[in-house]
């Protein structure tokens, strides 16, 4: 009977700590944490009561309605809640109904038989600081139920809730000093390594903003390496707008996206009369960009076939068009983006040597944006602004959107934010987005990622706690005679030495 009792508290545990990390919504996981209290082990009426100006007020509760739990509020001392927030000691009531100080505020147990309810609070603490309060009912039958065996399981839970507590509280004054700084850091991206209409204060972006500063003066070819979304072409215009040759054409073009058959033709142009079709000569990329910068966008996609003739345009700034004999030279500077592993290309051979070193005279990395989620904030931001001020609405989002839109990890990066943001302010017919209008995909993707985090952090403690109480207790049953005490726990005297070594346990506990 005693091992069922444990794997029931084992198993209560290990769902309060995947409920602790299950989301950023500290209130929707605190009553779930009640809800598993009540049906595991038998607590019901559970509340969660948290410190605030002059008193504690309850904020999550399991069996109670939304006005009882509204009227759970408490000055320091009223109650005993009140005592419990205010001496930080545990409180057990063994009969209601004989205890004055129980005062019933919430009015939840009107239609219980009191005289058969028993009452534990504990504290919520935080190395010494008490956070709030974890208060259950108990509803005792002839044999009753231990209470230092209840007490020792809800302060385990109360140590897991203070850590949840406390994480959330500083998560929130970080957003909220985020805020307070919010036109600070504007400012700052406006100095010395800042690009126009591009958004980026974490170190992987000023070390891009740094580099375009230096790189955009020269005639040095750029290959910018980066996941697709990441910006490329922003960057690329940068480096043009801020080069010598700002007042010359920017032509861009994707690699990627013409049929091979056509691509020497878009990108060198034709003669009248060249192919089928040809009723008129044409200029290609490379001629409108004469005098300028020419973006070449996934360049890892160029057939093997054009890849020389790029070369040569590049060693000896000449081609000549499709069907023509005429030489034309050209003075452009080349800038090329790519999401593939070129080196990769290069060793298989599918993409030249010479013109892979030809482009990669200046490689940028553009990082994605899970790996600078300090961005995300003020990319929300500007998002939100720009597509407000298009579809003429005022649109704000909720702590916990923003919550989730930095746990998402954006496989589609800065344009799959941008897109998610325009089809939120376009599709809402509200004033506040909230966390039910976010695609399923990115409120899946931040909870699991929130979640892997807690569990990893607080299931491991929250087990280790358990078993050193229950070796503990073993000792004290069997006089502290640990071949004895292995055996009523179902180990070895080996493994019993090993457990006590490592918890540090003496007769002192």
């Amino acid at each position: 009977m005693q091992k069922e009792s444990k794997t029931i508290e084992l198993t209560a545990l290990y769902e309060i700590s995947k409920l602790l990390g299950f989301s950023l919504n500290v209130r929707s996981n605190l009553r779930g944490v009640m809800r598993v209290l009540a049906e595991y082990l038998d607590m019901n009426r559970g509340t969660v009561a948290l410190r605030d100006d002059g008193g504690v007020s309850i904020i999550a509760a399991h069996g109670m309605t939304e006005e009882e739990i509204k009227r759970g509020r408490y000055k320091l001392g009223e109650g005993i809640i009140g005592r419990v927030a205010k001496l930080g000691s545990p409180i057990v009531i063994p009969n209601i109904g004989d205890e004055p100080l129980f005062l019933n505020k919430t009015g939840a147990r009107q239609m219980i038989k009191r005289e058969n309810v028993s009452f534990l609070c504990v504290p919520i603490k935080f190395k010494n600081e008490v956070m709030g309060v974890l208060s259950v009912d108990r509803l005792f039958g002839a044999k009753g139920v231990s209470f230092e065996e209840d007490l020792r399981l809800l302060k385990i839970i109360a140590s897991l809730i203070a850590q949840s507590v406390k994480l959330h509280r500083e998560l929130e004054r970080e957003r909220v000093a985020f805020l307070e700084e919010k036109e600070n850091l504007n400012r700052q991206l406006k100095g010395k390594y800042s690009v126009d209409n591009i958004i980026g204060q974490s170190d992987g972006m000023q070390e891009v903003f740094e580099a375009v500063h230096r790189v955009a003066p020269s005639r040095a070819n750029v290959l910018l390496r980066g996941e697709s979304g990441t910006g490329k072409e922003l960057v690329a215009k940068a480096i043009h707008f801020m080069s010598p040759r700002a007042r010359e054409p920017f032509i861009k073009f994707n690699c990627a996206s013409i049929p091979e058959g056509l691509l020497e033709s878009e990108l060198f142009g034709h003669e009248k009369g060249a192919f089928t079709g040809a009723m008129t000569m044409r200029k290609g990329r490379f001629e409108l960009a004469d005098k300028g910068t020419i973006f070449l966008d996934e360049i890892g996609d160029l057939p093997l076939t054009l890849q020389p003739k790029i070369l040569r345009v590049l060693q000896e700034k000449e081609f000549e068009r499709v069907g023509g004999e005429k030489t034309i030279k050209v003075d452009i500077r080349l800038i090329a983006a790519t999401s593939r592993d070129l080196e990769e290309l290069v060793s298989s051979g599918r993409f030249r040597e010479d013109l892979y070193y030809r482009l990669n005279v200046v490689p940028l990395y553009l990082p994605p944006l899970r790996e600078r989620k300090v961005d995300i904030p003020v990319l929300v931001d500007h998002f939100l602004a720009k597509y407000n001020e298009e579809n003429a609405k005022l649109l704000k989002i909720t702590p916990e959107v923003l919550d989730a839109l930095i746990g998402y990890d954006w496989p589609g990066n800065v344009r799959e934010l941008e897109n998610t943001i325009e089809r939120l302010v376009v599709m809402s017919a509200k004033k506040v987005i909230a966390l039910a209008d976010l695609p399923l995909n990115i409120r899946d993707g931040s909870l699991k990622a929130a979640r892997a985090i807690r569990t990893r952090d607080a299931l491991p403690a929250a087990i280790a706690d358990i078993e050193k109480a229950q070796i503990i207790d073993a000792l004290r049953k069997t006089a502290w005679v640990q071949a004895r005490a292995a055996r009523l726990l179902g180990l070895t005297p080996r493994q019993i030495g090993y457990k006590i070594k490592r918890y540090g346990i003496t007769e002192a506990d």
